[in-house]
């Protein structure tokens, strides 16, 4: 599930597909309203899917101003899917959504996040401690009943919950990924915060190789272990959080945490 046009499978649809999935794709917000996300939107039923996969986005899960109705009709898909038992992957923005489906929240994070981050992990054969990638501004809260697997100083990020996995930071990103995210807005904001996107680049492309074996061992474990767990219960919605008084509403982050 993309949630725009700027989100690339990168590593994980690899991942995917060396394990022999066939990968379809269903894109929330076309190019065309990129700038205006606030599109009606119908998903599918969850029963035709044997997994799924929530990319990030450049908006806040809470910012219904912005990206309207659909983020509503999103969380009920999932929240369908997850009561089918269908397992589901959230990315970053995706994790975020998968967080409020099942029960927790999502607000603005003490300190944004992006660029090469290492993690304190309690499930280091599955969910290395990196690095990975993150570019965000906002956190989840995780939702009742989750196992917290990782976190850094600013955010936690990874949970499951039954045959759902959440992510914080970004498994898919490679060189082509962050280019794409580069050329769709991020240039202006890693410039007005002051980070060379050069250097920037250049590192994603020295670790990328690392990464993809971080990456495929991660969906590796995801379909062989979280997607046979037992099935677990919803519970009930909370109320997402908005942004403090004075600051706008945004998904990615713009402040640089380097790892070598």
């Amino acid at each position: 599930m993309k949630q725009d046009h700027a989100s690339p499978g990168g590593l994980v649809g690899d991942a995917f597909a060396s394990l022999g999935w066939d990968v379809s794709e269903l894109v929330v917000v076309p190019e065309s309203r990129y700038h205006s996300p606030d599109v009606p939107v119908a998903f599918p039923s969850a029963a035709g899917f044997d997994a799924l996969v929530f990319f990030g986005a450049a908006w806040s899960v809470y910012d219904t101003a912005t990206i309207g109705t659909w983020i509503g009709d999103e969380i009920a898909f999932a929240r369908s899917a997850v009561a089918l038992g269908v397992p589901v992957l959230g990315i970053c923005f995706g994790g975020q959504m998968l967080a409020t489906a099942l029960g927790g929240s999502v607000s603005p994070a003490p300190a944004p996040e992006i660029g090469w981050l290492s993690l304190s992990t309690s499930a280091p054969d599955f969910i290395e401690p990196g690095p990975w990638f993150s570019w965000h501004f906002d956190r989840f809260t995780v939702p009742p009943g989750a196992e917290t697997l990782a976190r850094t100083p600013v955010a936690d990020q990874a949970f499951t919950l039954g045959r759902a996995l959440g992510l914080q930071f970004h498994p898919e990103v490679n060189g082509d990924v962050l280019e794409t995210w580069v050329a769709t807005g991020g240039e202006a904001q890693l410039a007005e915060a002051g980070l060379d996107v050069p250097s920037l680049l250049a590192q994603t492309g020295r670790l990328s190789g690392a990464a993809a074996v971080r990456a495929a061992a991660l969906i590796r474990w995801f379909v062989t272990d979280v997607a046979r767990r037992p099935t677990a219960p919803l519970a009930p919605l909370a109320v997402p959080p908005g942004p403090p008084p004075g600051r706008p509403p945004t998904g990615d982050a713009t402040v640089l945490t380097p790892a070598r």
